[in-house]
């Protein structure tokens, strides 16, 4: 007998402003497994409020590195002119770059320093988290901001931001982009990485086995990925455990959502179905995706199975 759905992985809830909106019950009685880390109380509310029961396993934490040597040199080559253009890829990364470099260097240098150069802001996240440092952002890669958007972005500027011979620094959020290095590098830049924090399996992994688990005994109807670190991870516990085939299986018979294209295409290259994504690439977006389409999917896909 399988274990009641309480005893699988740790759902935390929150107060969100959607739960006052009325939502049809698209997820009553699928049970819908949520990687989210830090944000997964408020997807686990919006679960609910869709009728879905959300099991919650957080499957990542963010390490700042212990010797940011080059998040340090980024911030001294940075306010020495040492860069013509700095992309900006995440929020959490703008912010804890910032941070390092404070510690060598005053803040207000750093503002200046980068109001000084061509400033690329990869969506809204890191946008927001510049503009609270007071600093502008020259080019702002529109949704769904992916490495090609942004390659396109500044394709679309080159008469007034060119690539060729620009010293351009990355903020990197985890692990390298060869596709943005690359297109960068054939453009004609000159890129210097800068790696700020790096992703690891959280500190307890108790939630993220069970829901291995769970997925493989067919206690799990729904898995969203909110990004593609998560494939990863869970990819990297399931072979832990010697379950990855077992994982491989379930995905065939339940609904898989992703919350965009950088982390569709992630799961395609690892194997996994995509059998929905939102139009927007936001985590409000991508469980009303579910609850419009999983049953659905899910029905079919288990016929497609007993025929």
């Amino acid at each position: 007998m399988n274990p009641p759905h309480s005893e699988i992985g740790r759902v935390r809830t929150s107060k969100t402003r959607m739960e006052s909106r009325p939502k049809q019950k698209g997820l009553a009685s699928l049970r819908v497994l949520v990687l989210e880390s830090r944000r997964s109380n408020e997807m686990a509310k919006l679960i609910e409020s869709y009728g879905g029961s959300p099991t919650v396993a957080p499957s990542m934490r963010e390490v700042p590195l212990e010797s940011n040597t080059e998040a340090l040199a980024f911030g001294r080559n940075l306010v020495t002119g040492g860069f013509d253009m700095v992309i900006f890829l995440t929020g959490v990364g703008t912010r804890t770059l910032a941070r390092v470099v404070e510690t060598a260097h005053p803040l207000d240098d750093f503002r200046a320093a980068l109001n000084k150069v061509t400033v690329v802001a990869r969506g809204p996240k890191p946008a927001a988290a510049l503009k609270e440092l007071g600093a502008r952002v020259t080019v702002l890669v529109p949704e769904p901001n992916t490495w090609k958007d942004l390659l396109r972005a500044l394709d679309e500027r080159s008469g007034s931001v060119p690539l060729r011979r620009t010293r351009v620094a990355v903020q990197e959020y985890g692990s390298p982009n060869p596709e943005l290095l690359d297109g960068l590098v054939a453009r004609g830049a000159i890129v210097t990485r800068v790696p700020v924090y790096q992703w690891a399996l959280p500190e307890d992994m108790g939630p993220m086995r069970e829901a291995v688990e769970a997925v493989a005994r067919g206690v799990i109807d729904v898995v969203l990925f909110t990004t593609s670190v998560q494939v990863l991870h869970l990819l990297r516990v399931a072979r832990e455990m010697r379950m990855e085939d077992a994982i491989r299986a379930a995905f065939e018979r339940i609904a898989v959502g992703s919350i965009g294209p950088v982390t569709s295409k992630e799961l395609r290259e690892r194997g996994f179905p995509v059998d929905f994504e939102p139009e927007h690439s936001k985590m409000g977006f991508l469980v009303n995706e579910a609850a419009k389409r999983a049953a659905e999917i899910i029905e079919k896909k288990r016929q497609r199975r007993n025929a």
